[in-house]
């Protein structure tokens, strides 16, 4: 087995209290805007809302039908997902029926992969490909510093798309994170068991690395430009963080989230970040330490434990069964103040444990969102 001699350093974190420390100091230090924030904005933050806000992952998609008819149209999913109209058409349209607290960008996690010199193609039914797999030191010869203009159309959408909500709700940015798009790039496709960048944790952790610190350096410049643009929060999925023991993802997974953090911060520190990873319910420690401001829960973790054991110094995220969204109406709205009255109400963004199921009745999901907006934290 060989043995990494450029392991990432580890990042330093603050105290639990110091994080509370600064969190707090930090609202107050955007107190006097808060009125003006949209109310996702000013949960993310901690600070005190009349409700919680409430948004969907994968709000926008192929349950509704205006986007089924928009795909028949323009089949390709880059052509879709790259096209400045078609972004924000597609992006608006969950909030054109529904007026969620959030409209997050129309976007895949592997879109900027392109603009950094490594191929992809994205097909709608078998997902990313990437025909040349990262295996040898010498293919990152080829991969260069994003070229922002090349995501152009990012940049341009989430512009467009503030212009759109104005203050109705605020317009989120995302990224993938330095891991899970490794997933992609070594194993050449999805995997349910990703047994090849297994491997090379242990087989070669300096090409591991090596491109982890490429993907951290490149996605946080990324992210930084996300939040120029407009998007005014940006959540980080770590996909496939789940799928690692908690003691690896604190190897190789941890460090370079925070590395893109860092830089978030240090450029816009006001600006929530929100941290996903599917299947995290033996990592919510470890994730509430990498510095963002709030934890995205899976369906699988209970809303009461995850704040038992995060505490109140982070903000959480979901995280209602997707499944509920096909039941009766009485159900869901049972679901909905079963987690909102868990979460508390200081810090929660109501939202589902994972993305919108394809075929989910929409008229489930208004009520969702219309029941949401009727209840006030005194009232679950």
């Amino acid at each position: 087995m060989s043995k990494s001699t450029n392991m990432p350093r580890p990042i330093r974190t603050p105290s639990r209290a110091a994080c509370r420390q600064k969190r707090t100091g930090r609202l107050s230090a955007v107190a006097v805007n808060a009125s003006q924030d949209p109310l996702m904005v000013r949960t993310a933050r901690g600070e005190a809302c009349e409700r919680a806000p409430a948004w969907m992952m994968r709000q926008a998609g192929r349950y509704q039908q205006a986007y089924r008819d928009l795909a028949l149209k323009h089949p390709g999913f880059r052509e879709r997902s790259e096209n400045t109209d078609l972004i924000c058409q597609i992006s608006l349209q969950p909030w054109e029926s529904f007026k969620p607290d959030g409209v997050i960008l129309f976007s895949d996690i592997l879109t900027p992969v392109p603009a950094m010199g490594i191929a992809m193609e994205i097909d709608d039914r078998k997902g990313p490909i990437i025909d040349d797999p990262l295996k040898t030191k010498e293919q990152m010869s080829s991969y260069h510093a994003i070229n922002l203009d090349k995501v152009s159309f990012v940049g341009e959408s989430l512009s467009i798309l503030r212009n759109e909500v104005g203050d109705g709700a605020a317009v989120l940015g995302f990224v993938g994170s330095p891991w899970t798009l490794a997933t992609y790039v070594i194993e050449g496709k999805s995997s349910t068991i990703y047994k090849t960048i297994k491997t090379m944790m242990f087989t070669d952790p300096e090409l591991l690395d090596a491109l982890l610190s490429f993907l951290a350096s490149e996605i946080a410049a990324y992210a930084i430009y996300q939040i120029k643009s407009g998007a005014q929060v940006l959540q980080i999925f770590d996909s496939w963080g789940g799928q690692l023991p908690p003691t690896l993802w604190e190897k190789w997974s941890k460090p370079y989230i925070q590395q893109i953090v860092q830089a978030c911060k240090a450029e816009y520190p006001d600006t929530p970040l929100t941290l996903y990873a599917n299947g995290s319910g033996g990592l919510l420690e470890r994730m509430s330490t990498t510095g963002v401001d709030t934890i995205g829960l899976d369906w699988t973790t209970d809303m009461a434990d995850a704040r038992a054991r995060l505490g109140n110094d982070v903000s959480v995220q979901g995280n209602v069964d997707p499944a509920i969204l096909f039941a009766d109406q009485e159900a869901i709205t049972a679901a909905i103040k079963d987690c909102r009255s868990k979460a508390g109400a200081t810090g929660h963004v109501l939202n589902l444990g994972h993305g919108v199921l394809v075929g989910t009745p929409e008229e489930n999901v208004a009520h969702f969102f219309d029941t949401n907006r009727s209840l006030t934290h005194a009232s679950v």
